[in-house]
């Protein structure tokens, strides 16, 4: 098989208006599987509500959808040089399709990148780290609303 026809596990696209229920659902099933230890400080309205009304105007968001249908497994929001959230569908984890979005937010911010990510996540941060990206301070909590400590992470094109 040629590098031609290898076909990327998903098809990543700007993300639009209607596609603020699934990025909600996304978000909610992916924290849940991934972050059992949060305590759920908003319900499923609240945060669709932030994520149309906040997120989406703010960052640049991009989703990953499925080549040959309309499911979404995954978004990233860019905001400046900040990566502020990348969340995958569970059940599509380990299958290429987050490594996908790493790439599109390095197309946003070509130079430079940071994010926060909970300590206790492991996944992620080796994630991440598979992704480039190098810890840069560790704090513990008081800059988040879960109370959660948290790393901060930076990737750069020049390292």
């Amino acid at each position: 098989m040629t590098r031609e026809s290898v076909r990327p596990p998903a098809v990543v696209r700007p993300a639009s208006t209607d596609d603020a229920d699934a990025i909600t659902a996304v978000f909610l099933a992916s924290r849940a599987a991934a972050m059992p230890y949060l305590t759920r400080l908003h319900d499923d309205d609240e945060t669709r509500w932030w994520l149309t009304h906040v997120v989406m105007p703010e960052c640049q968001v991009w989703v990953a959808q499925e080549l040959d249908a309309p499911q979404l497994l995954g978004f990233v929001a860019v905001k400046d040089d900040v990566l502020e959230h990348l969340y995958l569908s569970p059940e599509h984890r380990r299958r290429g399709i987050g490594s996908q979005l790493p790439e599109q937010a390095y197309r946003a911010s070509p130079d430079r990148l940071t994010l926060r990510v909970f300590t206790r996540n492991t996944d992620a941060r080796a994630f991440y780290e598979r992704h480039g990206f190098q810890p840069l301070d560790e704090n513990d909590g008081s800059r988040n609303e879960e109370n959660e400590p948290d790393m901060t992470y930076g990737w750069t094109r020049y390292r």
